[in-house]
């Protein structure tokens, strides 16, 4: 093999490699996707609630082992199951949705073994503050789509923020626990 035409080879292999490691845009499934949260109440039990919608993108080159995140909240659709307790959490006790409708999280994929990613770091806008965060991803996995046929990529996602470094302190002088447990499930469809 000449000298052309090797470099011609190396250049076809390297416009393949790079073709192959390209990152993928992914779309944030709203139906499948629910940021839910854990909270202590006095020390005596523990309130759940989720957010009913998500919304953003993934970008992620599982071969080059890099990606970035950013999934905004709507923090009007808090939903503990309880209309009494939905309606305070939305005040000015809590979230202040009407002030702060939106929470936000923007950061990058990191830590992947085997093409999947381990953490997210980065940061998490809410109620007026921003701070850093690391969720630690758990479980992760692709698919084929069998409806839309393009790869469908899902996490399991923890994390526990403290909320009164986000400007919720409401209910520390009764002895509730500023620590509040995030369990993630997303879903995130490729792009067309």
């Amino acid at each position: 093999m000449n000298a052309s035409s090797r470099l011609a080879t190396a250049a076809l292999f390297a416009a393949t490699f790079a073709a192959q490691a390209a990152p993928v845009a992914y779309n944030i499934d709203p139906m499948h996707t629910y940021p839910s949260f854990e909270a202590d109440h006095m020390g005596i039990s523990t309130w759940r609630g989720k957010f009913d919608h998500t919304s953003g993108t993934v970008t992620m080159d599982r071969e080059a082992g890099t990606g970035t995140v950013d999934i905004v909240i709507d923090m009007n659709s808090g939903d503990f199951g309880l209309d009494a307790l939905n309606k305070v959490a939305k005040g000015k006790e809590l979230f202040e949705s009407a002030k702060y409708p939106k929470a936000h999280f923007k950061g990058t994929l990191e830590g992947f073994t085997d093409g999947a990613p381990t953490r997210a770091v980065g940061t998490l806008e809410l109620h007026g503050k921003t701070n850093p965060v690391t969720l630690d991803i758990r479980k992760f996995k692709c698919i084929q789509h069998p409806m839309f046929k393009r790869e469908d990529c899902g996490a399991d996602v923890y994390a526990t923020i403290d909320r009164e470094q986000f400007g919720m302190a409401a209910g520390k002088e009764y002895g509730f626990s500023m620590a509040v447990d995030l369990r993630i499930q997303v879903e995130a469809i490729a792009v067309k």
